[in-house]
């Protein structure tokens, strides 16, 4: 398809960039920006290149300026380099490799990737789950990398991206739109996740050859579980809290998107073992055999009390071996002992190395508590949890009552945090302002972590608050002793990670928090 520009036409054959490359074939259009997007062959270099061809009118100052600033970006970007991204060679601008009778206002040459297109692979059918995870897995890390550096990708419109032969995406056409911010490069990504559950465009300005994916009444994108059944929930919900930019429950950096793909690509992987196990799997011979490869129940259940027995037998082995040795510590130093030596499985410190014979050892040095004054009282307590309800929060006042027997729980979740939300809390207000130097925290949920945090207003939203400690709970009462004496009067206690019942769900409960000011 030849696209008409200021000085002909775009057409295969045709060279551009002062005669050295010349048009293979085209892959695609961002109207956006009359950004289109080509494979040529580099006639001096002798290799195929990827080129984002600005057209324009060069008299069209507006045009012309945000051109500009495209190619700006992509030279900034040309000193940036991840497997996720096609690094780019070339930036030519009018007047410097590009004449206005090319019709183009600029030119980002980038290394040509191999691979399939993703709007042909998306054509077919939806991505399995798991597959589609990895994906987005390998180029959120690209923008991970890219955002700490200050670059903004722009791989909002899926004809830029290309997946490569080892099953990655990958930026294929350099060259981020001038009003491109950081948080467009993560809509971008649950966008492409979208797109591989669905077959569908969540954003705007998608090619024609994709269908738009469909919003509700209320102008929220459909779930693409609601489209594909088979789409793990949380899958589902990462997508569409990484598009959306309303509410408390958006995910908005690169880093969470990580966190929560990690787990379900593992997850999903594990699910399709589970099911791969006893199954029955065919091999056939060039003479026309086939053999099974399964394996009678009584085999498996043998193979694994053989692999328990030589567990125990390493375990014996090991704890022998110490005590021997330990014997023989003593039998040189001159000790003897009616009893076998205690074996300790945890390295001394230094408080508790022996001292050389004949001296007594100094008493044990205990690193001083900070100063703490008595308890104060909080006014009120209430369930912090943005972006949904819930969480039990009529009970969150039980857990500053001064009785251990009332507590708050969360709600029981089947995953882990961050998979369907970041987390949730509890803020307390105090009459006055405090200086919080530690927080006894009385739980019956041991394995949870959380966060102390201050906030400057009861209801923030989490990006404004500052996390001024952290600490794991154990069961019973934990002791958080903050950075640095902390002066506010509203903080927060964040659960980033759940306890887990003897059920298998997640799920932490409070029972008493005692706030100490700094003595």
């Amino acid at each position: 398809m030849g696209i008409r520009a200021q000085g002909g036409s775009l057409a295969p054959g045709r060279v551009v960039g002062d005669g050295r490359y010349r048009l293979l074939a085209q892959f695609g259009v961002d109207e956006r920006a009359a950004a289109h997007l080509w494979r040529a062959r580099d006639g001096q270099l002798k290799r195929d290149v990827a080129l984002t061809l600005l057209v324009g009118d060069p008299a069209d100052a507006e045009a012309a300026r945000l051109a500009r600033r495209t190619l700006e970006r992509a030279a900034h970007a040309s000193k940036f380099g991840h497997g996720g991204v096609a690094r780019v060679l070339d930036v030519l601008s009018l007047g410097s490799g590009v004449t206005s009778s090319e019709g183009l206002l600029g030119v980002v040459v980038a290394e040509w990737t191999k691979g399939s297109d993703l709007v042909d692979l998306v054509a077919q059918r939806p991505v399995a789950p798991a597959a589609a995870a990895r994906m987005v897995q390998a180029l959120a890390e690209a923008v991970d990398h890219a955002h700490q550096n200050g670059l903004v990708l722009g791989l909002d419109h899926p004809q830029r991206l290309r997946l490569t032969p080892d099953g990655a995406l990958k930026l294929a056409f350099p060259g981020p739109l001038p009003e491109a911010t950081l948080r467009d490069d993560v809509k971008a990504l649950g966008a492409v996740l979208y797109l591989l559950l669905t077959g569908r465009w969540a954003l705007p300005g998608g090619p024609a050859a994709i269908p738009a994916a469909p919003h509700a009444p209320t102008g929220r994108v459909i779930p693409p579980r609601s489209l594909v059944p088979t789409v793990p929930v949380e899958l589902s919900s990462l997508a569409v809290r990484t598009i959306e930019d309303g509410g408390h429950g958006g995910i908005r950096t690169s880093a969470a998107i990580l966190r929560v793909l990690d787990q379900v690509a593992e997850a999903e992987e594990r699910t399709q073992l589970i099911k791969a196990v006893g199954e029955e799997e065919a091999v056939a011979e060039p003479d026309g055999t086939v053999w099974t490869t399964k394996k009678p129940v009584k085999d498996v259940a043998r193979r694994k009390k053989l692999a328990f027995g030589v567990t125990v037998l390493v375990v014996a082995t090991v704890v022998i071996l110490a005590w021997g040795g330990m014997m023989l510590i003593n039998l040189f130093q001159g000790e003897s002992k009616s009893s076998g030596p205690q074996i300790n499985v945890a390295a001394p410190s230094s408080s508790q190395v022996a001292p050389p014979s004949g001296e007594q050892p100094p008493p044990a040095q205990q690193k001083p508590s900070p100063a703490v004054g008595a308890a104060v009282k909080s006014s009120a307590v209430t369930v912090f949890n943005p972006g949904s309800k819930g969480d039990s929060p009529s009970r969150a006042k039980n857990t500053t009552d001064g009785d251990a027997g009332t507590s708050w729980k969360t709600d029981q979740y089947d995953k882990q945090f961050p998979v369907l939300k970041d987390g949730v809390g509890l803020v307390v207000t105090f009459k006055d302002p405090i200086t919080l130097s530690q927080l006894k925290i009385d739980s019956a949920s041991p394995g949870s972590k959380v966060e102390i945090r201050s906030a400057e207003k009861k209801n923030p939203k989490l990006d404004e608050t500052k996390v001024v400690g952290t600490g794991d709970l154990a069961a019973g009462e934990s002791t958080i002793a903050l950075q640095q004496p902390q002066q506010g009067q509203y903080f927060i206690i964040w659960i980033t990670q759940l306890g887990e019942d003897d059920r298998g769900k997640f799920v932490t409960e409070l029972k008493e928090l005692t706030f100490l000011p700094a003595g």
